[in-house]
C-alpha cells in the first residue's frame, strides 16, 4: 500500500494554514515531495550499513534492522536476466534500468549445469590481480565480477550465449507528482495524471515533516500528529455528507 500523495499534500496545506504560513503550490509541493522522498529513501541504506558495521543482539535492534528490511523490499528485483553479454563480460545496466539505484546479488546460470553459480563482488584493484596472476582459477566454477557506477564485468569471459547472467538490485521510487486541473482559478486534484508515493505506509508523518521543513516550516512531531487526526477527521466528515 502507498502513500497517498493527494493525502500528504491535504495535511501540508492545512498546517501550513494553521501555522499562516500561506499556500504551497502544486508546483512547490511536487518538488518539495520529491526531495523529501528521496530523502527518506537514501536514508534507509545508511541506516542498513550503520545496522552491519555495528550489529547488536538485542530484540529493539532485530526489530529495527526488520523494518528496515520491509521498507527496502519494496524496491527489491529479483533475476533480471541478461543474455547479450558483450565479449568482454561488460553489462551496462544503466541503459537497460532506467531506474536503477543500486545493484545486489549476481548470479550465472550456466545451460551446462543443473543449479546456479554465485558471483563473489571483487574490488577493482582486485580485477588486476584476477586478469593477471596465474595463480587465480578463472573458473565458472567461482565466477566473480566488478561494478562501477552501473556498469558489471562478469569473470571469466566471454559468457557463452546460452548462459545467463542474472541480477537482482533495488530500483529508486518512482517520481512522485500531484496531478491537477485548473477549473476557474483553483487546481483540483486529478488521480489519473498522478503518482502515488511508493515509501511504506509508515512514512507518511515523516514525509509531512520533511515537506513542511523544506517550505520553511518547522513543525514538533506532538503538534503533528494533532493537525493531521484534525484533518483526517474533517475528511472523514466531508465523506460522510
Amino acid at each position: 500500500m502507498a502513500v497517498s500523495i493527494d493525502t500528504v499534500y491535504q495535511k501540508v496545506l492545512a498546517i501550513a494554514n494553521k501555522e499562516q504560513r500561506g499556500y504551497v503550490t502544486p508546483q512547490e509541493f511536487n518538488l518539495f515531495a520529491n526531495h523529501a522522498q528521496m530523502n527518506i529513501f537514501d536514508q534507509y541504506f545508511y541506516d542498513q550499513s550503520q545496522f552491519l558495521r555495528v550489529p547488536g543482539n538485542n530484540t529493539s535492534y532485530a526489530d529495527s534492522v526488520t523494518n528496515l528490511e520491509e521498507k527496502i523490499s519494496i524496491f527489491e528485483r529479483y533475476d533480471k536476466a541478461f543474455t547479450a553479454v558483450n565479449e568482454e563480460g561488460d553489462i551496462n545496466l544503466g541503459t537497460i534500468l532506467n531506474d536503477l539505484y543500486r545493484i545486489g546479488m549476481v548470479r550465472i546460470d550456466y545451460d551446462s549445469e543443473p543449479t546456479f553459480r554465485l558471483a563473489d563482488k571483487i574490488s577493482l584493484k582486485e580485477q588486476h590481480a584476477y586478469e593477471t596472476s596465474p595463480l587465480v582459477n578463472k573458473s565458472k566454477i567461482r565466477p566473480y565480477y566488478t561494478s562501477f557506477k552501473q556498469i558489471i564485468k562478469v569473470y571469466p569471459y566471454p559468457i557463452p550465449p546460452k548462459d545467463r547472467v542474472l541480477v537482482s538490485y533495488v530500483v529508486k521510487p518512482k517520481k512522485v507528482v500531484w496531478g491537477y486541473n485548473i477549473i476557474g482559478e483553483h487546481a483540483l486534484y486529478d488521480a489519473t495524471i498522478s503518482q502515488e508515493f511508493e515509501l511504506h505506509p509508515s512514512e507518511e508523518n515523516n514525509l509531512i515533516v520533511k515537506i513542511l521543513a523544506l517550505a520553511g516550516i518547522s513543525l514538533s512531531d506532538p503538534g503533528l500528529y494533532q493537525i493531521a487526526s484534525a484533518e483526517d477527521q474533517k475528511n472523514i466528515q466531508q465523506e460522510k455528507q
